[in-house]
């Protein structure tokens, strides 16, 4: 049965104590969130923050809180290794330029669907004249949905207008 982060009655000490050559005592502080099993994860902690920063902030916590505090600080600890600079930071920059990026080429094709979209209701209006009154000699518009052909439910006013050409719609 384990108990602590350890077998109860053994004297397997945990990651922690083990890296610091000292006696795990039953109420050790480290025991419970860095096990024996997984040294690397307290390495870590202790290159970055020191095992006596550690055991002060875990102190302060309540119980309850010190498992999400030990998974923050293992997650700051890795990131500073790989990053001493900018740490958490770095990565978080990192993925929030990749997101506009993306929202960037999403806009893009959003753009291109719609012109695209035109395009095809305005080759379809232009060969049959009978529906588009431009054609007939009226001056008005003749609405999209008047048409049977919709962008997104919504009523567009077509109009001749001279092409622009492809090569703003070319990325």
């Amino acid at each position: 049965m384990r108990e602590s982060g350890r077998k109860q009655g053994a004297a397997t000490p945990c990651a922690a104590c083990k890296l610091l050559r000292r006696r795990c005592a039953q109420d050790c502080v480290f025991a419970p969130y860095f096990p024996a099993d997984e040294p690397q994860k307290f390495a870590s902690v202790h290159k970055v923050f020191g095992a006596s920063n550690v055991n002060k902030m875990l102190q302060e916590l309540p119980l309850y809180q010190r498992g999400d505090a030990v998974k923050s600080i293992v997650y700051e600890a890795n990131a500073r290794i790989r990053d001493p600079i900018y740490g958490c930071v770095g990565a978080i920059s990192s993925l929030q330029h990749q997101i506009d990026v993306l929202q960037t080429q999403l806009a893009l094709a959003q753009a291109e669907v719609v012109h695209m979209q035109m395009r095809q209701v305005s080759s379809s209006m232009s060969s049959n004249p009978a529906t588009n009154s431009l054609e007939n000699g009226s001056d008005k518009a003749i609405p999209i949905s008047q048409t049977n052909k919709s962008l997104f439910n919504m009523d567009i006013m077509m109009v001749d207008q001279p092409n622009m050409g492809d090569s703003l719609w070319s990325c």
